[in-house]
């Protein structure tokens, strides 16, 4: 009887396919700074088991995140080539990464970008590292936008011409994004509403830093106007439809509960507020109503531990709504502005804007 064919067995692996201990131990040293050359599938491997022992969370996520960033490739390339070898290069800007994620810095400050709204923004420690919860705010916006529900044409007097009102009928939507750190809020909106002038703020100069260049990245400058500011401090009263913001909202009582990464290396004036994570919106909702046109919206992103507390702080304000993430967690606050209208004005709102 014709015997069936051994399996071949590529260099390295066992019957299983599995790494030879030998092989483990070679490329740890060489992931610990002994180099030599191995195949990627190995090093990824290695880096996998590396950062399980460092108790980095999604340990597999981050290997690869961190071998597409040194050798400047996508996923597809990492399984389309397991065999490719890594120079001794690669493997020393590999293994720096790696060293760094394992004490706890974000492979987003190590690859300096992150995506949001389907942007690739460059991040640094200078700002916080945009979530996928936050683009919950956009949504909020354009939802409101699509709605019809941005605010009714600025009232100059009651007798107000016809030309007047079909000017400011349309008019750029006038948005303010406060705190706006990478710009990540600003450039969405101003991606999917072209008609639409957008006044972003920050306190950092190193966030607006950060901010311009993501604007200019994505051909967004003509949008968007950056300003070094406290909050909305220095911009004109009543002149915008919207106001946005994703402000530090974490009480310094919660600091244990946050992510040690988060903590130790995140800019902390972009994510505490204080000691109860309501000071900085405390401030902002009194500056936002005189910022904004009758009828127009405050759209910030909260905690559920603030949640049950911003309702009372948006006691002078209609329409208010606290909506949850998709974890059902409370996750946005909106609010507008009472609408102070004459009767012969009622029916020359500004019409909804059509998203392209």
């Amino acid at each position: 009887m014709k015997q069936a064919p051994r399996p071949v067995l590529r260099s390295g692996e066992d019957r299983e396919g599995q790494l030879q201990p030998a092989l483990i131990s070679s490329v740890s040293l060489c992931l610990r700074g002994e180099m030599r050359v191995v195949q990627l599938r190995h090093s990824l491997n290695a880096a996998i088991e590396r950062l399980t022992a460092a108790h980095v969370g999604s340990p597999r996520l981050n290997a690869e995140l961190l071998i597409m960033f040194t050798l400047d490739c996508d996923r597809a390339y990492l399984y389309a080539h397991p065999e490719r070898e890594l120079s001794s290069d690669e493997m020393q800007r590999y293994n720096d990464a790696l060293s760094r994620r394992a004490t706890g810095v974000p492979a987003q400050y190590i690859i300096g970008h992150q995506e949001f709204w389907g942007l690739d923004l460059i991040v640094s420690p200078a700002v916080l590292i945009p979530r996928p919860e936050t683009e919950h705010v956009v949504e909020t916006i354009l939802d409101l936008v699509r709605g019809g529900h941005s605010c009714p044409p600025p009232l100059t007097s009651a007798r107000t011409t016809p030309a007047h009102r079909e000017k400011a009928a349309t008019a750029p939507l006038r948005i303010a994004d406060v705190g706006t750190g990478s710009g990540a809020i600003a450039l969405a909106l101003a991606k999917e509403l072209p008609n639409t002038e957008i006044h972003a703020t920050d306190i950092s100069a190193e966030a607006l830093e950060i901010a311009r260049a993501n604007a200019a990245r994505h051909a967004l400058t003509s949008q968007i106007s950056f300003h070094q500011t406290d909050l909305l401090a220095g911009l004109p009263p009543e002149e915008f439809d919207f106001v946005v913001s994703n402000p530090p909202y974490v009480g310094e009582a919660e600091e244990d509960q946050v992510q040690l990464e988060v903590r130790k290396f995140e800019p902390k004036q972009a994510v505490f507020a204080g000691p109860t994570g309501l000071e900085i919106i405390e401030r902002l909702i009194p500056q936002a109503h005189n910022a904004l046109s009758p009828g127009g919206w405050l759209v910030f992103e909260i905690s559920g531990t603030i949640a049950p507390h911003v309702p009372s702080l948006l006691s002078a304000w209609t329409n208010v709504k606290i909506t949850n993430d998709l974890q059902g967690i409370a996750r946005i606050a909106r609010a507008r502005k009472v609408e102070f209208r004459s009767p012969d004005q009622l029916s020359h709102g500004r019409p909804a804007l059509l998203l392209r």
